[in-house]
C-alpha cells in the first residue's frame, strides 16, 4: 500500500510538477512579455523624446532664427539702424548650426530638410541683398516683397518639416497602444492558460492560483476599458505576486505619464491665454503687468520680478514686481537687488535658465550647486540677494532670461515660499516658453513706442509746416489788397488816361493778382482745415442760383479759353441748409479747374439735380483727364495729375482738397469719375431739406 501510495503520490506530484512547470513557464512568459513591452515602450519614448522631440524644438528655432533675421532686416529698413543689421547677422548666423542639429537627430526626411534649407538660404540670399540697399529706397522696396515670399516659402517647408515630425511622433504613440494593447491580451491568454491548467490540478491549486490570476486579468481587462484606478491585488506564488506587482507598476507608470501630459495640457493652455492677455495691446508697461500677473498666477508662484537691464549698466534691476498677496507691487518698490547682467547675458546665449530649489541651495554662499529638478547647475545668490530672499522667505528660484535673437533684454524671476513645492521640469519649461513670449511683445512694444515718438515728431513737423503756410499767407495778404487797389485805381484812369499798353500790362497785372490772390486764399483754407478752426455757417441756401451765379462769373474766363459752358438746373429753387459762401467756393474751384484743363473747343457742363432725397452736383468736362493710376490721390494736399504737369497746366494741387473738405462739412461725399484723354466727372452729393422733389429741369 505504501509502494502504492507513494506511486500515486508520484504521479500527482508529476502531473503537479507539469502544471507548476507550465505555470512557471507561463509566469515566465508574461515576465518577458511585459519586458519585452517595457523596452519596446521605452525604445519608443527614447525616439520620442531624445530625437523627434529635439528635432522639433530645432525646428522650431531654425523658424524662430528666421523670424528674427526676417524682423531684424524690415527694422534695418526701415529705421537703418545698424543694430538691426548685426541682429540680422546673428539670427542668420543661427540658421545652419540649427540646420546641422536637425540633421544630427537622424530622424527627419532628408529631402524635407533639404527643401528647408533651400528655401531659407534662398531668403538670405535675397536679405544679404537687401542689407546691401538702401534703407527706404525703391530697391528695397523691391527685394522686400521677393524676401517676403522667399520667407513664405520657408515657412512652408519648415511646416511642412514639422507637420512629418509630429506624424512620425503620432505613429511612434500608436506603435506604443498597439505594443502595450498587444501586451495586456498576451498577458491575458497566458493568465487564462495557467487558470485552466490550475482548475484540471486540483482544487487546492485552483483557490491557490486561480483566485489572484482571475484577480489579476480582470485588473487587466478594467485597465483595457479606461479604468485607470484598477490596481491588482498582489497574493498568491511569488511568480504571479510579480505579474500582479508589474501590471500595477504599468498602471502606474502609466497614470503618472497622463498625469504629466495633463499637466503640460493645462500649462500649455495657461500659457496661450496668458500670451494673449500680454499681446493684447502695443504698450510697454501693460506687457510688464500682464507678464508678472499671468506667469504668476498660471504656475502658482508667490512672487515673479521682471528685470530689465538698463543701457550702459552692469546689472539688471526690478522693473515690475508681483507677489500672490499683494498682486502687482508699487512702481520703484526694489523686493529683489539686481542680478549681474553677465550671468543674465550668459545664460541666455547658452539658452539655460538659472534654478535653485531648496533653502540650502538658494542661501549657499558661493560654489556649483545642483539646483535640482530643472537646474542647469547654478551657484548660489550674491550677499545682497540672499539676504533679501531670506526676508522674503523664498525657498524655490528659478530666474530665466527674456530677449529676442542675440540681445539679452532682462530676466523673468519666480519664487516660491514653499519648500515642498519645488520648481519641476515641466513647469520651467512652460516658464521658458512664456518668457520667450514675453521677450517678443516687449520688444514689439517698444518698437511701437519707438515709432509712435517718430509719428508725434511728424505731426510736430507738419503742424509747424501748416503754421509757417498760414504766417507767409497772412503776410502776403495785405501787400498783395495794395497791388490790386492800386491797380484798380489805374484801371479806374484817377491818375490819368492809359495807353493801350499800360492798359494791357495792368490787366497782366490784375489776373496776376487775382491768380496770387486766390493761391492765399487757398492755403488760408487749408490752414484753418489743419488747424481744426474751419467753420460752417449753415443757412437756407439756394443752390439754383448759386449754380447760375458761379457760371455767370466763370464764363469770361471760358469765352476767352473757347470752351463752352452749359448748365443743367431745375426750374425751381434746391433748397439746401448749407454755407453759401463755402458751397460757392465748391462751385468756382470745379468749374475753374474744369475750364483750365478742357482745351479750345471743349465742354463745361454744371448738372443740379435731385435723386432719392439727395441734391447731386457734377461739373464734367471734355479735357484731358487724369490718369487712372492717380486718381485716388486726386484729393490729396498739392497733388497734380502727371498729365498736368507735362503740359505746364498753372496750379496748386488744393482746390479738390478744399471742395472735398466742405462737402463733407455738409454731410455729403465726392466722387470722381475720370479718363484720360476724353474729360473727367466730378460729383457731390448733398442733402436736400424737405426730401426728394421731382422736378423740370432747366438747360442753358
Amino acid at each position: 500500500m505504501r509502494i502504492a501510495h507513494l506511486r500515486r503520490a508520484d504521479r500527482v506530484a508529476g502531473r503537479l510538477g507539469l502544471a507548476f512547470g507550465l505555470l512557471a513557464l507561463l509566469v515566465a512568459l508574461c515576465g518577458a512579455g511585459a519586458m519585452t513591452g517595457a523596452l519596446l515602450l521605452e525604445g519608443i519614448q527614447h525616439r520620442i523624446t531624445d530625437r523627434l522631440d529635439p528635432t522639433e524644438d530645432d525646428n522650431l528655432r531654425l523658424l524662430d532664427a528666421g523670424v528674427s533675421a526676417q524682423r531684424s532686416m524690415r527694422g534695418y529698413l526701415i529705421t537703418g539702424e545698424q543694430s538691426e543689421l548685426a541682429a540680422f547677422r546673428a539670427a542668420r548666423a543661427r540658421i545652419p548650426l540649427l540646420l546641422s542639429d536637425i540633421r544630427a537627430h537622424d530622424v527627419a526626411d532628408e529631402r524635407a530638410v533639404a527643401a528647408q534649407q533651400r528655401q531659407v538660404e534662398a531668403y538670405l540670399r535675397v536679405a544679404e541683398r537687401q542689407a546691401r540697399a538702401a534703407p527706404r529706397s525703391a530697391g528695397a522696396a523691391a527685394l522686400t516683397r521677393e524676401a517676403s515670399l522667399r520667407f513664405n516659402a520657408f515657412e512652408h517647408a519648415n511646416g511642412t518639416l514639422t507637420d512629418q515630425l509630429t506624424a512620425d511622433e503620432q505613429r511612434q504613440q500608436e506603435r506604443a497602444d498597439t505594443v502595450t494593447r498587444a501586451g495586456l491580451a498576451g498577458l491575458g491568454a497566458l493568465v487564462a492558460v495557467a487558470v485552466a491548467g490550475a482548475v484540471y490540478t486540483s482544487m487546492r491549486t485552483t483557490r491557490a492560483l486561480t483566485r489572484p490570476l482571475l484577480s489579476t486579468e480582470r485588473t487587466l481587462g478594467r485597465l483595457a476599458a479606461g479604468e485607470h484606478s484598477a490596481r491588482a491585488e498582489v497574493t498568491g506564488p511569488r511568480e504571479i505576486r510579480a505579474v500582479a506587482r508589474s501590471v500595477n507598476e504599468l498602471a502606474e507608470e502609466a497614470d503618472r505619464l497622463r498625469a504629466v501630459e495633463e499637466e503640460r495640457r493645462q500649462l500649455s493652455g495657461m500659457a496661450r491665454e496668458a500670451g494673449i492677455r500680454i499681446r493684447a495691446k502695443l504698450d510697454v508697461d501693460h506687457v510688464l503687468d500682464a507678464a508678472c500677473t499671468g506667469v504668476g498666477e498660471g504656475l502658482d508662484a508667490d512672487h515673479v520680478f521682471v528685470l530689465l537691464a538698463e543701457e550702459g549698466g552692469g546689472t539688471v534691476p526690478v522693473a515690475r514686481a508681483w507677489s500672490a498677496c499683494r498682486g502687482l507691487l508699487p512702481a520703484g518698490e526694489q523686493p529683489i537687488p539686481p542680478v549681474p547682467l553677465e550671468v543674465v547675458h550668459d545664460h541666455y546665449r547658452r539658452g539655460t535658465s538659472w534654478c535653485l530649489n531648496g533653502p540650502a541651495a538658494l542661501l549657499s554662499e558661493g560654489g556649483p550647486l545642483p539646483g535640482g529638478p530643472g537646474s542647469f547647475g547654478a551657484s548660489g545668490l550674491p550677499p545682497q540677494a540672499r539676504a533679501a530672499a531670506k526676508k522674503l522667505g523664498l525657498a524655490c528660484v528659478v530666474v530665466i532670461p527674456i530677449g529676442v535673437g542675440e540681445q539679452a533684454m532682462g530676466a523673468l524671476f519666480l519664487a516660491r515660499t514653499r519648500p515642498e513645492r519645488p520648481w519641476r521640469p515641466v513647469e520651467i519649461e512652460i516658464a521658458e516658453s512664456m518668457a520667450a513670449g514675453v521677450g517678443r511683445a516687449l520688444h514689439t512694444a517698444l518698437l511701437y513706442e519707438q515709432e509712435s515718438r517718430l509719428v508725434e515728431k511728424l505731426r510736430a513737423l507738419d503742424q509747424a509746416k501748416s503754421d509757417f503756410l498760414s504766417t507767409v499767407s497772412h503776410e502776403l495778404r495785405t501787400p498783395l489788397t495794395s497791388i490790386v487797389g492800386c491797380v484798380e485805381l489805374l484801371q479806374d484812369e484817377d491818375t490819368g488816361p492809359l495807353t493801350p499798353t499800360q492798359a494791357h500790362m495792368l490787366d497782366v497785372v490784375d489776373r496776376n493778382a487775382q491768380r496770387l490772390r486766390a493761391l492765399i486764399e487757398d492755403l488760408l483754407t487749408l490752414s484753418r482745415i489743419e488747424s481744426g478752426v474751419f467753420i460752417t455757417r449753415k443757412a437756407p441756401v439756394d443752390l439754383r442760383r448759386l449754380v447760375v451765379a458761379a457760371a455767370d462769373a466763370i464764363r469770361p474766363s471760358a469765352e476767352a479759353a473757347s470752351v463752352s459752358l452749359r448748365t443743367r438746373c431745375p426750374q425751381q429753387p434746391l433748397i439746401l441748409e448749407a454755407d453759401g459762401e463755402q458751397l460757392d467756393r465748391v462751385l468756382m474751384n470745379l468749374l475753374s479747374n474744369a475750364v483750365k484743363f478742357t482745351p479750345d473747343g471743349g465742354t463745361v457742363t454744371v448738372c443740379a439735380d435731385v435723386q432719392d432725397g439727395t441734391v447731386v452736383l457734377s461739373v464734367s468736362d471734355t479735357g484731358i483727364g487724369i490718369p487712372a493710376a492717380e486718381q485716388d490721390k486726386l484729393f490729396q494736399r498739392f497733388f497734380r495729375a502727371s498729365n498736368a504737369a507735362d503740359a505746364a497746366i498753372p496750379g496748386t494741387g488744393l482746390g479738390l482738397t478744399i471742395v472735398r473738405t466742405i462737402v463733407a462739412n455738409h454731410g455729403g461725399g465726392t466722387e470722381v469719375h475720370s479718363e484720360e484723354g476724353r474729360g473727367t466727372t466730378i460729383t457731390a452729393r448733398l442733402p436736400l431739406v424737405g426730401g426728394d422733389r421731382s422736378a423740370d429741369t432747366d438747360t442753358t
